[in-house]
């Protein structure tokens, strides 16, 4: 009715449109991502064209890289031979819509995604919601590798809500993205911040916390295991009351959760080199390896704190409780002080500190501590002698490790 009614006769003063341009430094930051060993996938609502338009302006499709483009196939052995023309172009960008997309998830969907994700990028367009969460959970599962997943749209929530990670941007079409993704930003281009410097930053952090945290538990159960097999399996405590409530809070506490303002590099070299980023893909900070390695250490740490404490202390028996306790906080205190990289204040104040209130602690705690035999010559040199065979091998190792194997970040760090 409009159109034979209304738009008759009419004549054409102009045409107006609204652009959608790019943000800024998008180009820099997709190409940072690649560097950093982190694989790109466009997944849009627009037509074919355009998104081939942007895929290239963006730079996200190489230059003279070829581009295949894939739109309207009919039947499985069209959607067939499209996988079958792939595997001979391995380093090809694919184009395809979300028609084609469907067919192949419906019949072909374990082939599609083991070919597809050896691609440098792909490109999905006219894509729908489910579409895009459906993609997200399939690379999830056959990758078996962590997916981010970034939109700035309502149609991007189900993505983001299935991937791993979803980040949000705040833009004009609204902020359900941000509020139901994991992390919020403004622009596409912190994004580059938030992965190559926060996120390496929470990954080793944490990974050195967690071990830590193992082995500050594991060392005294291990010293506690060694003083029972050595008396009968006497089911005796050798710490016990204020010793044992102190110990993983006042005492070793502070100085452990110091470890999480370390920084093995500052912010512009993570920039500049994001390929330092690649290497934490390989899991070599927290693995069975590092694992097995701090279990190691905690044994042989604490079976030898307990053995030579009897042997050094052997007159001195009734006093095995604060010579052994005293060696295995001086230990500790010295193993965070081997795990810190760059050394930030607080981690000097909180070593202090905690010395500091472990010494007066000795005062205040008369029944665990007999001044008369702390306080000699005696207890000073043998408890160091302790100490430092505990803590020796792994400052050797630390030396000779940063010698003859260093960690690629350290060449850059020193230059």
């Amino acid at each position: 009715v409009v159109r034979s009614h209304l738009e008759r006769d009419l004549e054409l003063l102009g045409v107006t449109g609204v652009e959608d341009k790019l943000q800024e430094d998008v180009k820099m930051t997709l190409e940072l991502l690649r560097n950093a060993g982190i694989k790109v996938w466009m997944l849009t609502g627009d037509k074919i064209e355009t998104a081939t338009c942007i895929a290239i302006s963006t730079k996200l499709v190489a230059r003279n890289q070829y581009i295949h483009q894939v739109a309207k196939l009919r039947s499985s052995a069209e959607a067939r031979d499209m996988l079958e023309f792939l595997q001979t172009k391995p380093d090809c960008c694919l184009v395809i819509d979300g028609e084609s997309l469907q067919l192949c998830l419906q019949h072909f969907s374990t082939t599609f995604i083991s070919i597809t994700t050896q691609l440098p990028c792909v490109v999905a367009c006219r894509c729908s919601p489910t579409q895009k969460a459906d993609i997200a959970l399939l690379i999830r599962s056959h990758t078996k590798k962590r997916v981010c997943c970034i939109g700035d749209g309502g149609n991007d929530v189900s993505m983001i809500q299935a991937a791993d990670v979803g980040i949000g941007i705040v833009g004009k079409e609204g902020k359900q993205a941000s509020l139901a993704a994991d992390f919020s930003i403004n622009q596409f281009s912190f994004l580059t911040k938030l992965l190559v410097w926060h996120g390496r930053n929470s990954y080793k952090r944490s990974a050195k916390l967690a071990q830590f945290v193992i082995h500050r538990g594991l060392i005294i159960s291990i010293i506690q295991c060694t003083f029972s097999m050595i008396f009968y399996f006497s089911p005796i405590a050798i710490y016990q009351g204020w010793l044992m409530i102190c110990f993983p809070t006042v005492y070793t506490m502070a100085p452990v959760f110091s470890l999480v303002m370390d920084t093995d590099i500052n912010e512009d070299l993570a920039l500049l080199y994001p390929e330092l980023y690649k290497e934490l893909t390989k899991g070599r900070s927290l693995s069975y390896k590092t694992f097995f390695r701090w279990t190691m250490v905690s044994v042989y740490q604490g079976g030898l704190i307990m053995i030579l404490s009897l042997l050094l202390f052997q007159t001195d028996f009734i006093n095995i409780v604060s010579i052994s306790f005293t060696a295995l906080i001086l230990n500790e205190l010295i193993m965070v002080a081997l795990e810190v990289t760059t050394w930030h204040t607080y981690m000097v104040i909180s070593e202090l500190v905690s010395i500091t209130i472990y010494a007066a602690s000795i005062f205040l705690l008369p029944e665990y501590f007999d001044l008369n035999f702390v306080l000699t010559v005696d207890f000073v040199w043998k408890v160091a002698l302790i100490v430092s065979v505990s803590a020796a091998p792994l400052w050797v190792y630390k030396l000779a490790k940063a010698r003859w194997a260093p960690a690629s970040y350290t060449k850059l760090r020193d230059y």
